[in-house]
């Protein structure tokens, strides 16, 4: 069996690269004192962020911690063109210089098709002629690179688990800060994963190849923390939601003005909260700014937001096997935030939302229509997004004049694997859902320097 350098090892400084040039980078750029808080929607309690708390110490049920930064008025920096733009609205001590940002445009051609002559579009993904240089070609992206930035001066070993998209983000910008984390993923995303070079040895990666996404979070979540290790927390992470939060940053500053429809498709739904919460902070720094209604988007038959949303909830086995019949399986998270505070329900409540369903097809049409109009490949997520608007203007679900924002969660995969000569990333180690039961797996995973290895009797998720 190969052996792998432990990222406890990396951790020590064997890799004196590493040491030097990422995280000594990153600790040095970490002030003494940060400029936001963290407020708690449950109990109003606020305390200060050490860059990795994911929860309220207090007593009472699950809400998601929320930023509330000194800057109290929207003020993009000029001077920067990625995500430093808007650094006063970010958790962090420090964005990669090289992150980009979304790229918002008032579509013309695609606007015509659809009978919306207000219609934007915040395209993420790997397009230059639009100024977009995602290299994994997703929004996740924005989140990674916000999720590094607020990482503490001690450094840690980030954990994740990813239907594909993240993952990617997270092991790109991981391997570019030199940034020690391991991912897992279900087997049917390692096609989502590859990369402009090939991967710093800090980044390890792990395939579940019979397994799902949830198989993929529960495996990361019984890894547990401590000893240098730390998940990265999911939509509990506030540099996720408010990295993600800058699409409609990007959007304001380009649009001038709120839409009154924001379209996403989702998964989690993690990014929809990360967008109401940036609207609620945008109004209360211009008065009388009406919050967007939420449009999320899922694709029929893996409907867990719209089931709950509908208040017909299935049982998990239901989606083990719809994720087998869906067009965007970077949707299928069967375990959303809906219910916790400050979670999917409170979003789509307060601003007035609905979810709407795409079937394959009729998203795979939608993504043609896209390129034929447009000219750029979009993720099936987007496509599904795009689909339900069609049938949403089509319905007279909107007024046709209304302000209409479509997040392309993705887009230009192919045009990167064209620009940039993509390099595949292999996985470290390939496991399946009944290996998790052996004490060989426990042996192989020690072997990657991971803590807190399954015991011989984890099972898998069912």
């Amino acid at each position: 069996m190969a052996r792998f350098t432990p990222l406890t090892a990396i951790l020590a400084g064997t890799s004196g690269q590493l040491k030097e040039d990422g995280l000594l980078a990153m600790i040095n750029a970490v002030p003494e004192r940060r400029h936001y808080s963290l407020a708690c929607p449950g109990c109003g309690r606020r305390q200060d962020d050490d860059g990795l708390v994911l929860d309220c110490a207090a007593d009472h049920p699950p809400a998601l911690l929320q930023t509330e930064y000194l800057e109290q008025e929207f003020s993009p920096r000029h001077g920067q063109q990625g995500l430093a733009r808007y650094q006063g609205w970010l958790p962090v001590a420090g964005i990669e210089p090289g992150a980009g940002r979304t790229a918002v445009y008032r579509s013309a051609r695609l606007s015509r098709a659809l009978g919306l002559p207000n219609l934007w579009i915040a395209f993420n993904g790997y397009w230059p002629e639009r100024g977009a240089f995602l290299e994994t070609a997703t929004f996740k992206e924005l989140e990674a690179y916000t999720v590094l930035g607020r990482l503490p001066a001690r450094p840690v070993t980030l954990t994740a688990a990813s239907s594909g998209n993240t993952g990617a983000a997270f092991a790109w910008a991981c391997s570019r800060r030199q940034v020690p984390c391991l991912l897992v993923v279900p087997g049917r995303a390692l096609g989502r994963l590859s990369f402009p070079a090939p991967l710093h040895p800090c980044v390890r990666l792990i395939s579940i190849d019979d397994g799902d996404y949830p198989d993929a979070i529960a495996f990361v979540a019984r890894l547990g923390s401590g000893d240098g290790v730390q998940p990265e927390g999911g939509v509990k992470n506030v540099g996720r939601r408010d990295g993600l939060a800058t699409v409609l940053l990007a959007a304001y500053e380009e649009m001038r003005c709120l839409p009154e429809f924001y379209f996403q498709a989702v998964g989690s739904g993690t990014g929809a909260i990360a967008v109401h919460e940036a609207a609620k902070r945008l109004r209360a720094g211009a008065n009388g700014l009406a919050l967007p209604r939420l449009m999320l988007c899922q694709n029929a038959p893996f409907t867990p937001i719209y089931d709950l949303w509908q208040a017909t909830p299935r049982p998990a086995g239901h989606f083990r096997q719809a994720i087998r019949q869906v067009f965007a399986d970077e949707l299928t998270n069967w375990s959303p935030p809906y219910a916790v505070r400050g979670g999917v329900h409170d979003a789509l409540t307060e601003s007035g939302g609905e979810v709407l369903l795409s079937r394959n097809a009729a998203a795979q049409a939608a993504a043609q229509l896209f390129e034929d109009v447009e000219g750029i490949d979009i993720e099936p997520a987007a496509a599904v997004a795009l689909a339900c608007l069609r049938d949403a203007a089509a319905g007279g679900r909107l007024d046709r004049q209304a302000r209409v924002l479509l997040n392309v969660t993705g887009g230009g995969r192919r045009r990167a694997s064209q620009d940039l000569q993509l390099v595949p990333a292999q996985p470290h180690l390939r496991l399946t859902r009944e290996s998790l039961r052996s004490a060989e797996t426990a042996d192989r995973l020690a072997a990657l320097g991971v803590l807190g290895v399954l015991g011989a009797a984890s099972a898998p998720v069912v």
